[in-house]
């Protein structure tokens, strides 16, 4: 692959270019980017050139292309296609590409797609549909070699030079019931005996992976290893298939963007030029959400509105308490969502994590509160003012720590997403909390 700010490059030179010439750009970017990352480089164009660009991708590249796309990308375009184009395309399709696809097409591609696959790809597609999209048995790799405990290394090695499986460094062994028995290296099968049976040769690795297991939770568990795959079995222990590190990096690279993009309200499918009117429905419930807890803010201010008529110093003030609180919660909040993603907090440490937050929060709290409450007393000629600003913002930035730690924990408790929640929720906290007592302990000593 090559480094990022190469394809950029290719996505500025596409989007400058017109007609002919964006096709010329686009046929030598094929010849020099991954298959792969041709989806990614139609998905920077607008609706209208992508289409047009589509009709110059080689018909043996097409499908890997709409694979590497995000949802909304690849189903606004397969909308667009002829049916003969997709029936082309959808002929001889394997079956991990299938299960790629189907969320975009329709139940009668689908099965136009399965009608026309082998019976090993068919069997294997309808074995992915018993797990749900977050099992990691639902992705597994079929591009591999099944053995039975008693075949020979010599027989085992023509079937290896037969089969010709990209990223091929070891072949399965599996009995005739379909139970996963162990793993023997390429290497071991080209030193031993041609005469020597293959469960004599297995190698001692970790145990495979559950198909059930959350695919997150499989990438780490795969990225940790010291292997470029692992078995995957069912619960019976019979053999689905392997899952290999490249498909790990791509689990562990959508997670990621799915957080990012949560953070805003956002999915990790949504499509750079989607319709104006799918963009504004899919933001408006998040604006909605934010208004909400605006109006909530505001309405704290609102309790306070004779005392910012008598002291304006408040009212300028104000956004400080609040900045303050807002940026040492969100530091926690990161911190935690990213330890609650790699599984390292639990209920048997977090209490432990919260104490340790909050002493940081105090240190920080009370640092920064003589600094601002030094500026304040000067700025405004009133030591009681640079008080009230120290003595709120040291508890804005405690109950900030505190929130940090608590929220995305409880959120994670049932089910739901910190990244997602955790930011609007730590900010209404903070703001509210903020507003409250800076306004309150004005009211309370300034107005006294």
């Amino acid at each position: 692959m090559l480094p990022q700010q190469e394809l950029s490059q290719w996505v500025e030179d596409l989007n400058r270019a017109q007609d002919e010439e964006q096709e010329r750009i686009f046929h030598e970017a094929s010849e020099a980017l991954e298959t792969s990352e041709l989806g990614l480089l139609l998905e920077s164009l607008p609706m209208g050139e992508r289409l047009a660009i589509w009709q110059t991708v080689a018909p043996e590249q097409r499908v890997e292309v709409l694979v590497a796309m995000r949802g909304d990308a690849r189903s606004t375009l397969i909308d667009n296609l002829s049916m003969p184009d997709l029936r082309a395309m959808l002929h001889g399709l394997d079956a991990e590409d299938l299960i790629e696809l189907s969320q975009s097409l329709s139940d009668k591609l689908v099965d136009f797609a399965l009608a026309k696959m082998s019976q090993d790809q068919k069997t294997w597609y309808e074995q992915s549909q018993q797990y749900d999209e977050e099992h990691i048995g639902r992705y597994v790799d079929h591009n591999l070699v099944m053995l039975t405990p008693n075949t020979r290394v010599a027989e085992a090695l023509r079937a290896v030079r037969r089969a010709e499986h990209p990223m091929l460094d070891r072949v399965y062994i599996v009995d005739k019931k379909g139970l996963y028995k162990g793993e023997v290296s390429l290497h071991v099968l080209l030193a031993a005996d041609g005469q020597a049976r293959v469960d004599t040769l297995q190698d001692d690795i970790a145990a495979p992976l559950n198909a059930e297991m959350d695919v997150d939770d499989a990438a780490e568990r795969l990225e940790h290893s010291d292997q470029a795959a692992m078995a995957v079995v069912d619960e019976n222990g019979r053999f689905v298939g392997r899952a290999t590190l490249r498909l790990a990096m791509e689990i562990t690279r959508e997670s990621y963007e799915a957080k990012l993009m949560a953070r805003a309200g956002l999915d990790e499918d949504t499509d750079l030029f989607s319709p104006v009117w799918l963009s504004a429905k899919r933001r408006a419930l998040w604006l909605g959400i934010n208004l909400l807890t605006a109006f909530l803010a505001s309405w704290t201010i609102g309790l306070f509105e004779a005392t910012l008529s008598q002291v304006v110093a408040l009212a300028v003030l104000m956004p400080i308490v609040a900045s303050m609180g807002g940026i040492a919660g969100s530091q926690t909040l990161t911190l935690i969502i990213r330890g609650l993603a790699m599984g390292q907090i639990t209920f048997g440490n977090v209490w432990s994590l919260a104490k340790k937050e909050l002493l940081v929060a105090c240190l920080n709290g009370v640092l920064w509160a003589i600094v601002i409450a030094i500026i304040a007393a000067f700025w405004f000629s009133s030591v009681p003012i640079g008080g009230v600003i120290a003595t709120a913002i040291t508890i804005n930035i405690v109950v900030a720590a505190i929130s940090g730690v608590v929220i995305p924990v409880i959120l994670d408790k049932y089910e739901i997403d910190p990244a997602l929640s955790g930011s609007v929720i730590l900010t209404t906290v903070t703001d509210v909390v903020g507003f409250f007592t800076f306004l309150g302990l004005g009211s309370l000593f300034l107005l006294g």
